[in-house]
């Protein structure tokens, strides 16, 4: 039997109250990633500074790929490091356009900065909170060298209508599938859809190696380029061919993450048993709108975010004093955080509007089914006299 241990001294943003009795996420560390992570220590083969990076992280790279479907895959550091890594191989820089969401985590427009492009923020859908493709087809210029759709939520999104608008102008596309890993749309995984597909195993996703990411592709060209990309631009000692940075993932993290892979479909199953038991207590709620699965897309539910008609905040407090880590992904959103205003060249309304209104519950593999009709009632019964 499989013994899982807590991981402690996750960081949760600001907005977590310390101490709740059934947080937002957490890892499942289990005796397997324990016995791994020793035998990398004493095999004292710590990293690998070689063109195909070291034989743990080898096996998660074949491991992943054979389980994403995907030609290749390339670990890296972190979720921000395969966004990063992916605009520099497709050669994003000083005076072009990158197109992506505000509404989600800010690694996805700082590695367009730290290319030296300019993020030009797309508004969002209501059904899904990802990108609008009519938004990114008003927004594509002469300067769009790329765009990001963000699978946000575990949620994926709209690439095949992504892929035809951009198609004509041969303008690539990175799928930020950071907390998408083994969602689906039509039989094909999240992040394997596009020229590149990034993933975080941050502690908080699906599956973690405490920190890190990887990038998948078909493309043979891109992911040789992405190797170098992320050992300092080289390919064989130091003849440093491309720029390049230190994005090496750790031969101890790597070791988790072949075991965390193994586990993966049990946690998504797990995730997707308690997000349907939401969805069949709130669904007839006057005072949330449930997240809903289309027909065809398998969502990993990474996150379970409900909409609250009003009063988002009050309800967030009244869950939390019932012990549950509600938490609200985004607010503010990325175009109005202090940096980010800058940027912006029009207003976003429906992605302002979500983050007024979104609440993300515990939907994790350890969350119970009394916890989850708890959080449900507490839903349902709020504002009612």
């Amino acid at each position: 039997m499989t013994t899982f241990v807590r991981a402690k001294n996750l960081v949760q943003p600001h907005n977590v109250m310390d101490g709740v009795r059934v947080p937002i996420n957490k890892p499942f560390i289990g005796d397997e990633e324990v016995k791994a992570v020793t035998e990398v220590l004493k095999e004292a083969n710590l990293t690998s500074a070689n063109f195909d990076a070291g034989k743990k992280v080898r096996e998660l790279e074949r491991s992943l790929a054979s389980y994403l479907q995907v030609k290749d895959v390339v670990a890296v550091n972190s979720g921000t490091s395969a966004l990063l890594a992916s605009l520099m191989a497709l050669n994003v820089g000083v005076g072009d356009e990158v197109i992506v969401p505000s509404f989600t985590f800010a690694a996805t427009a700082n590695a367009v900065k730290a290319c030296g492009a300019t993020p030009v923020f797309a508004d969002i859908s209501l059904e899904d909170y990802c990108i609008d493709p009519a938004d990114v087809k008003n927004k594509i210029t002469p300067k769009t060298k790329a765009i990001i759709p963000v699978d946000l939520y575990g949620n994926v999104s709209k690439v095949k209508e992504i892929k035809e608008i951009a198609s004509p102008s041969g303008i690539p596309i990175v799928e930020d599938a950071a907390q998408a890993l083994g969602s689906m749309d039509n039989g094909s995984h999240a992040g394997t859809m596009c020229d590149l597909g990034c993933f975080s195993f941050y502690p908080s996703k699906v599956i973690t190696t405490g920190e890190g990411g990887a990038i998948a592709t078909n493309n043979e060209e891109l992911a040789r380029k992405l190797r170098m990309i992320r050992n300092h631009g080289m390919v064989q000692g130091y003849d440093t061919t491309i720029l390049g940075l230190n994005m090496r993932l750790p031969e101890i993290e790597a070791a988790i993450g072949v075991e965390q892979l193994k586990k993966v479909e049990n946690f998504i199953q797990l995730r997707r048993r308690n997000a349907l038991a939401f969805n069949e207590r709130l669904k007839d709620a006057s005072t949330v709108v449930p997240p809903l699965e289309p027909a065809g897309k398998r969502y990993n539910w990474y996150l379970y975010t409900i909409y609250v008609k009003s009063s988002r905040d009050a309800l967030m407090q009244r869950l939390r004093a019932a012990g549950y880590g509600a938490v609200v992904y985004y607010d503010p959103p990325v175009h109005l955080t202090p940096y980010y205003q800058q940027f912006v060249k029009s207003p976003l309304r429906v992605t302002e509007d979500a983050a007024k209104h979104v609440l993300s519950l515990p939907v994790h593999p350890g969350v119970k089914m009394e916890e989850i009709e708890e959080m449900a009632v507490l839903a349902k019964t709020f504002g009612n006299p």
